[in-house]
């Protein structure tokens, strides 16, 4: 079994498993009054808030002049993603979502309000049906930044299918990436992948760094990793680091 880092803190946060965040989510909603949609419209708050910043910084583009390609997936990482598509439209951007197609059983709560939020919002949102995928890669190539909300700390596994298209699509617009939470096709806990991974420039975590980024072997992929708190309690931050 890969070995998971032993360190404790990033950024001025704890740095947590995905076991860990999973609880310490639960518990958010359960024990401090803090439901998972608000989680989730505070992380697309801030992830646009941070993705417009490096727009600024290291494209020299304001809102007014950007383009923005986001990917997501078909779980709650896609939800934040699709928060911070809305964010981003508003504050001027011009945005894409090019979202998973949904299980059988359709997508979850959480996405489906967002889907439903982005779309009011003016944002196009164009399902990546197999048969469209290698039309992504003039859309990709002429977008100036990309978004990878693809997979979050539930994946588990290679990337299969669009999926993995849409990673190796991502990766060879050489456009800069901006991770969400973590780069879709690394391991949350070891920061190891399987041959399939997004290469980002930049990583927002989300409240809580997670160990697999935190890996000497990881770095390469993760570029440069910046916590975002998204509203967690102090007692909860505190929990997380006992």
């Amino acid at each position: 079994m890969s070995k998971i880092p032993q360190v404790k803190e990033f950024g001025g946060f704890p740095v947590v498993t995905a076991e860990k965040m999973k609880y310490l989510d639960k518990k958010a909603s359960m024990e401090h009054g803090l439901p998972s949609h608000v989680l989730m419209e505070n992380a697309g708050r801030a992830v646009a808030r941070a993705a417009l910043e490096f727009a600024a910084v290291e494209l020299g583009k304001q809102p007014a002049d950007l383009k923005v390609a986001v990917c997501c997936g078909k779980g709650n990482n896609g939800g934040d993603g699709l928060a911070a598509a809305r964010y981003l439209r508003q504050a001027g951007a011009e945005v894409k979502v090019f979202i998973l197609p949904p299980k059988e059983t359709g997508y979850g709560e959480l996405v489906v309000k967002n889907l439903e939020a982005a779309k009011a919002a003016g944002v196009p949102v164009a399902m990546t049906r197999k048969e469209d995928l290698d039309g992504l890669e003039a859309e990709f190539s002429s977008a100036h930044l990309l978004l990878d909300s693809l997979l979050g700390i539930s994946a588990v596994g290679k990337p299969t299918g669009p999926v993995r298209r849409l990673i190796q699509l991502m990766n060879k617009s050489g456009r800069p990436i901006i991770a969400v939470d973590l780069p879709s096709g690394l391991s949350p806990d070891t920061g190891h992948h399987s041959g399939v991974y997004i290469m980002a420039k930049l990583t927002l975590t989300l409240g809580f760094a997670k160990t697999g980024l935190m890996a000497a072997h990881a770095q390469k992929n993760t570029g440069v990793i910046k916590v975002l708190p998204i509203g967690y309690p102090q007692a909860l931050i505190d929990e997380a680091a006992a």
